[in-house]
């Protein structure tokens, strides 16, 4: 049986592999000039492969139709992309978060796992190839539309299956256009709305984050609040990075997934109604963060409230604190009063930042929204609309929080896909 693979990400490259494996003729068309552009790029350049948690929290980490995917993760799990790797050489190792990342730290070597792979299996690769359309007929024996081949910038290719696996919108430089959702419209499926996802956030006060860009907080809590409400959108605790534009980082792209769902969460904004909320320091209460503060302070009774806090905060963020602090910044240590100490604490505690708006999808880790699972069966991965058409990956109706997940997805859909 001839089978092509639209779209080189991991989703694309699983999806060749398994089908190869059951001894169909497979051939994988990548518009781009090589594979795995994106995966390249995932997890700052390291790869977050996976997680280590149990497949059911998978589940539970994927807001947008994770039941769906039940079936996927059973067919292809956390534990055989592991042993996938480790059968091409690659180890691995697990970090903060139950994240799983190679030993190498490169994401490059993740991708000549599966390139190594790819070439085992005899597996015909077409670069630089766009594919134009799907090719469909009436089937003879149903009232469903049939899988016949696809036509490419390069000529018309006949196949006996398809699986489409060309991702979302997100990061257009590494092929991610968009192209799948245009071919599965054209046969009848329904696109559902594309949105944001896992994106950082542009922040109204842009003059303290650009003073503040490029300074990473490790260990700090976050709260995203709709403030007509008074109501706690979502909270984390972890790492997040200020930019030239507002917040990044893993918490900052985990809240925006949250934020994508959030009713109205667009007019909030424009309105200045999402607020962020920063705990720099979230080991300490507000009394015993004082009562720190008061050590410092009898330390240094001497010296200028600017020379302080040294000890307490990384250096970039100090002059920041000081200007939205009521305290003079050349007042003396031993002058500072109860009342200033405390609007101290409550700062430090609760820094504050309105959010403006999300970046472009085009920056966004992934794209939510696309093929409606209601259109795709879950143990095959099979089009219900179209027979022999397959999805895997980012273009079908899936997303996850960050963490490794995502990848996830992409195997488990992709291993289906070629598997059936």
């Amino acid at each position: 049986m001839k089978v092509i693979v639209i779209g080189g990400g991991p989703a694309g490259m699983m999806a060749a592999i398994s089908a190869s494996e059951k001894g169909h003729q497979v051939k994988l068309i990548e518009k781009m000039p090589s594979l795995g552009r994106k995966l390249l790029i995932t997890g700052k350049g390291r790869c977050n492969i996976t997680s280590s948690l149990d497949m059911s929290k998978f589940i539970e980490n994927t807001p947008t139709n994770g039941k769906f995917l039940y079936s996927c993760f059973q067919n292809f799990t956390n534990q055989d992309i592991i042993k996938f790797l480790k059968e091409q050489g690659l180890e691995v190792k697990e970090e903060r978060g139950n994240r799983i990342f190679p030993v190498t730290d490169k994401s490059l070597d993740v991708l000549k796992c599966f390139t190594k792979k790819l070439k085992e299996q005899k597996i015909d690769i077409q670069y630089n190839t766009k594919v134009i359309d799907l090719i469909v007929n009436e089937s003879k024996t149903e009232r469903t539309l049939e899988i016949k081949g696809v036509k490419t910038s390069k000529g018309i290719e006949m196949a006996d299956k398809v699986i489409l696996a060309t991702g979302g919108k997100s990061y257009p430089l590494t092929g991610s256009t968009g192209d799948g959702y245009i071919l599965a419209k054209k046969v009848g499926h329904t696109i559902t709305e594309l949105r944001p996802s896992l994106i950082p956030l542009e922040t109204y006060d842009i003059d303290t984050c650009k003073e503040l860009q490029g300074l990473t907080l490790k260990n700090v809590a976050i709260n995203l609040i709709d403030i007509d409400k008074n109501k706690k959108i979502y909270e984390d605790f972890g790492e997040m990075i200020f930019t030239h534009f507002g917040v990044s980082g893993p918490i900052i792209l985990s809240g925006s997934a949250h934020l994508t769902r959030y009713k109205n969460c667009l007019e909030k904004m424009k309105s200045k109604k999402i607020m962020l909320k920063i705990d720099l320091k979230p080991a300490l209460s507000e009394e015993k963060l004082e009562e720190r503060i008061l050590r410092d302070f009898n330390e240094l009774k001497n010296k200028q409230f600017k020379n302080s806090l040294n000890k307490l905060l990384p250096q970039k963020l100090i002059p920041v604190i000081i200007k939205k602090s009521t305290i003079a910044k050349n007042k003396q240590v031993n002058e500072i009063t109860r009342e200033e100490r405390r609007n101290l604490v409550h700062l430090l505690k609760d820094f504050e930042i309105l959010i403006k708006d999300f970046r472009p999808i085009e920056e966004a880790i992934i794209t939510s929204g696309g093929v409606s699972t209601k259109e795709i069966n879950p143990k095959t991965m099979e089009s219900k609309i179209v027979s022999g058409l397959y999805f895997a990956g980012e273009i079908i109706d899936v997303d996850s929080y960050t963490g490794g997940f995502n990848l996830q997805i992409a195997y488990s859909t992709g291993y289906t896909a070629g598997n059936n």
